[in-house]
Formats: C-alpha cells, structure tokens, sequence
C-alpha cells in the first residue's frame, strides 16, 4: 500500500505539473467570468420574473376591486328596490371579495419585498462583476507583458550564448595565427644564423658562402664600372 500510495503521489505531482504548463490564466479568467455574468444574468431573470408575477396579482387584485364596487353598488340599488335578499347575496359576495383581496395584498406585499432583495443583490453582484472585470483585465495585461519579457530575455540568452561561442572561435583563430606567425618568424631565424639549414636552397653552407662572396664581388665590378663611365 505505501508503494502504490507514492506511485499515486508521484502521478499527481507530474499531472499538476502538466497541467500547470498547459493552463493559461488568462483563459482562466475569462472563463470565470463568463460564469460570473451567467450568475449575473440569472438573478435578474429572476427580479424580472418575480416583477412579472406582482403584476399579474396586481390586475387581477384590481379586477377583483372592481367587482367589488360593482357588488356594492347592486346591494344599495336592492335595498332601494325592497330586494333585501338581493342586497344581502350582493353583500356575501361582496365579503368573499374582501377576502381575496385581502389575501392578493400579501401576496403582493411578499412579492415587491422579494424583488427589493433581489434587486439589492443583483446591485452587489453587478458590482462584483465590474470589479472582477477590471482585475482580470489588469491581471492579463501584466501576465502578457511578463509572459513577452520572458520570451525577450530567452532570446537574448540565446544570442548570448551564441556570441560567447563566436568570441571563444576568435579568441582560438587568433591564438592560432599568433602561434603560427611566431613559429614561421623563429624559423626564418634559424635559417639566417644557418642554424637550421634552407632546404629550398642548394649546396651546404660553404656554398652559400661562397656565392655570398661572388654576389658581393660582382657587385663591386659593376660599382667601379658605374664610377669610370662617369668620370669619377
């Protein structure tokens, strides 16, 4: 059991941990308040039907006021004809009459007491509404401009990177080409001071000093030749 239990805890972390990848707030938000709106729009059908049922007793209270007069009316024009059980059928009726009206007035007294409170809070939650509006649009406009800061500095990161990369390649090349102008610079040295022979050249060193000797002797041939043809 305390195997199966850890598996389960270890599912859960990863499912959260999906989910929290995949979950966008903004959409949360909205979503929450397209149900807030429903709520909205359902406590005022509600003022709406309960407006719509008062009325209805109201109309039928005022016909019923008016049967009423209509009855008092024919018990007086009874006891004037000398129709005195006329005038007391008139009067019965009239009484029953009473009765319902009087009971239409609760009803209609409870009825406007039940739309006051729904009106009162469709006012609260109209207001909650607009506030959680105005949040929500504050939230997602912050969260969309952290959301674009963070995909700006990944890009910078990456160019970053890239760049240490370029400037470790340079640094390399030129760590080669001074090596390589050193190494060609010693070897020019050597082969000056003749300590390292010139394979590009023939002969061994008596040679080369030899010829040395015959370029700086034909050198001198054609000097004081120069000098007689100008008289000097």
């Amino acid at each position: 059991m305390g195997l199966f239990s850890r598996m389960e805890t270890v599912v859960k972390s990863k499912m959260n941990k999906l989910m929290d990848r995949m979950e966008d707030p903004r959409e949360t938000l909205d979503y929450s308040y397209e149900k807030q709106l429903e709520m909205l729009q359902d406590v005022k059908r509600g003022v709406a039907e309960v407006a719509t049922s008062k009325k209805r007793l109201q109309l039928q209270r005022s016909k019923l006021q008016q049967n009423l007069e209509k009855l008092d009316s024919q018990a007086r024009d009874a006891i004037k004809a000398d129709r005195e059980d006329l005038a007391r059928l008139a009067l019965e009726r009239k009484t029953t009459l009473n009765t319902q009206i009087q009971g239409l007035d609760q009803q209609i007294e409870d009825l406007e007491k039940e739309q006051e409170k729904l009106v009162a809070a469709e006012k609260r939650l109209s207001t909650k509404v607009e506030v959680f509006r105005t949040k929500k649009e504050t939230i997602k406009a912050q969260y969309s401009a952290a959301e674009a800061q963070v995909k700006i500095n990944e890009s910078v990161s990456g160019i970053s990177e890239e760049m240490a990369d370029v400037g470790l390649a340079i640094e390399r090349a030129e760590n080669k080409t001074e090596n390589m102008k050193a190494r060609a610079s010693a070897l020019d040295e050597l082969i000056d001071t003749g300590t390292l022979d010139d394979l590009t050249s023939s002969g061994d060193d008596i040679d080369r000093e030899l010829a040395k000797i015959n370029s700086a002797t034909t050198v001198d041939l054609e000097l004081e030749k120069l000098k007689k043809e100008a008289g000097k």
